[in-house]
């Protein structure tokens, strides 16, 4: 079983006889301490990604029961190389600290100066105080939600949304066959009886996955979006034609009273996702019908909607079921563990052979674009504006280095 998933890395990341020789490369000291906030279960690299590491002369350090919850436990994280460490103080002396919830207060303290930061950003529930704590340690951070690759894209965002929209079928599908908090009623459909009724708000990615996954269960879906050309998208990329719609009130507001199941998965720019269902459409919906508020980080797209936990996930508003978890990816965390560890992974692979930090910043653009702080310094414009908070343009600071 070793040697499978050994032989499995070698083929799908970069092998180090196959690298380039004219670079002077870097050894990380890579720290990840264990995740303090209850509702996160995830932790960013797996074993396999740890042995791959250390295979190529980088140094792991994790502190005890990181990986618990995911099921990865320490003697994996071990035997895959990794040192386990007892103190979170020890595990911030390393170079590189990857986490997946945003650091701490108590954290924060740990920091150094050049040390380098790779975390989830969650800017909705962020204070100007924690960017101006981050600041004063004349640290470089790097936000899951901005890191892009070579095509343009979010890979970490992309990834996490397409693990929600599947996962928010299934937690509706769980509630729906509930006796208190559904209706006892299968989801999807079943021979000779109508099938459910699903209605789902956003077409980006949260939405299309969540669409193949009721599709598929045999559901009867429909999509709103601002866009048409995002429904469009959405209807090319699903390969069939289904209900889709523009954000009219009156047509969502009838979709709506007919619904077994709604998700809300609309995703705002620039923080804070807008009110789409009122409470006086939620209040003409069927009783024991659910909602899946997968924007709640975001504020939530409904107006009942208020945030809640994997411990007490659910509430009701007029007969009707809210889900209103902020981390959903954290419910399936051993599959959200390793799609994270699968784009981290080369990312600090790739760090090592440009030779650290500063080279790949300088030489990458793609990586520079995932930074909002350098050396203490706010690159982030939208941060700058959003919390008043002086900043530079990356790309000057680069070049002032050359």
């Amino acid at each position: 079983m070793e040697e499978s998933k050994s032989r499995y890395a070698e083929f799908l990341f970069p092998q180090e006889e196959t690298l380039e020789t004219g670079k002077q490369k870097s050894k990380l000291s890579i720290g990840i301490p264990r995740e303090l906030h209850e509702t996160e279960n995830r932790i960013p690299l797996t074993p396999v990604g740890v042995a791959l590491l250390v295979r190529h002369g980088h140094n792991v350090m994790i502190e005890t029961g990181s990986g618990q919850a995911a099921h990865f436990p320490d003697r994996e994280f071990s035997e895959a190389g990794a040192r386990i460490l007892y103190s979170t103080e020890e595990i911030f002396k390393s170079d590189i600290i990857l986490k997946v919830s945003p650091f701490t207060p108590t954290e924060i303290e740990f920091m150094k100066p050049k040390q380098t930061l790779v975390s989830a950003l969650q800017l909705g529930i962020q204070k100007e105080e924690y960017f101006r704590w981050l600041m004063s340690k004349k640290v470089t951070a790097f936000a899951f939600e901005l890191i892009r690759d070579k095509s343009g894209s979010f890979p970490i965002i992309r990834s996490m949304s397409e693990i929600v929209g599947n996962t928010s079928v299934f937690i509706a599908a769980e509630y729906l066959s509930d006796k208190e908090f559904g209706r006892g009623k299968m989801f999807g459909g079943f021979t000779g009886i109508k099938p459910c009724e699903v209605v789902i708000l956003g077409a980006g990615t949260v939405g299309e996955y969540a669409a193949r996954s009721a599709i598929g269960l045999g559901a009867v879906v429909k999509v709103f979006d601002k866009s048409v050309f995002r429904l469009r998208r959405m209807q090319s990329d699903l390969g069939i034609r289904l209900f889709t719609s523009i954000l009219y009130p009156e047509v969502l507001k009838e979709a709506l009273r007919t619904a077994d199941v709604v998700i809300g998965a609309i995703h705002a720019k620039d923080g804070k996702t807008p009110c789409i269902v009122t409470e006086d459409m939620i209040r003409n919906m069927k009783e024991g019908s659910i909602i899946i508020d997968v924007s709640i980080d975001q504020g939530g797209c409904f107006e009942t909607s208020r945030p809640t936990t994997h411990k007490n996930p659910v509430f009701k508003v007029h007969g009707v079921t809210h889900y209103c978890v902020p981390n959903i990816a954290s419910r399936v965390p051993h599959t959200a563990s390793q799609a994270l560890n699968n784009i981290l992974v080369p990312l600090l692979l790739n760090t090592g052979i440009e030779g650290g930090i500063e080279s790949v910043l300088k030489s990458d653009p793609t990586v520079r674009h995932g930074v909002y702080l350098y050396n203490g310094i706010l690159t982030s414009p939208f941060i700058s504006k959003y919390f008043n908070l002086p900043f530079q343009d990356i790309e000057l600071l680069m070049a002032s280095y050359h």
